[in-house]
């Protein structure tokens, strides 16, 4: 199942780069999204940046089917892999994110571009889950969360860009 969004930031792609990249905004974004237990890392390896967090969440808001496989919470990890910035501040990343224990997962690419005296981040990627004949629903299950997770951490960036 196909996830894609288009962000809008009112600030520079480097300021924009500068909160993602900051461990304290990834750990503010893990907390928001209701984590029980959450960490979050940021490493420089050459002239990529990589993010990484870990969450563990409840698993309420799924369904019966999905729930009974992953139990009462799940732990969800996401990497994201930024290249270094270009002359105007744009990157270009990978995204990748699993749920210990299920066999559900997402793979994209993310960027960040400058837009006009703004900037806007792409997210485009794939979820899937590796179960026959329940994959679908439990893709369609897991992408409420994933996108609302995605408009959390907008929310999240929005407000420390105001700082």
């Amino acid at each position: 199942m196909k996830i894609a969004t288009t962000i809008d930031y009112a600030a520079t792609p480097q300021e924009v780069f500068a909160v993602l990249s900051d461990a304290k905004f990834q750990e503010a974004k893990c907390a928001a999204t209701a984590a029980i237990r959450h960490s979050a890392s940021i490493k420089t390896v050459g002239d990529r940046t990589v993010i990484t967090t870990e969450r563990v969440l409840p698993s309420d808001d799924l369904p019966d089917f999905a729930r009974s496989m992953v139990g009462d919470t799940l732990k969800v990890t996401e990497t994201q892999d930024w290249g270094p910035a270009s002359d105007d501040g744009s990157r270009q990343g990978t995204v990748e994110m699993g749920v210990t224990g299920a066999p559900i997962s997402l793979k994209g690419t993310l960027a960040l571009r400058p837009n006009g005296d703004g900037t806007v981040e792409t997210l485009d990627s794939e979820l899937k889950a590796k179960v026959p004949l329940v994959g679908g629903k439990i893709e369609k299950a897991a992408a409420h969360p994933i996108e609302e997770a995605i408009a959390i951490e907008h929310q999240t960036a929005v407000e420390w860009l105001k700082r």
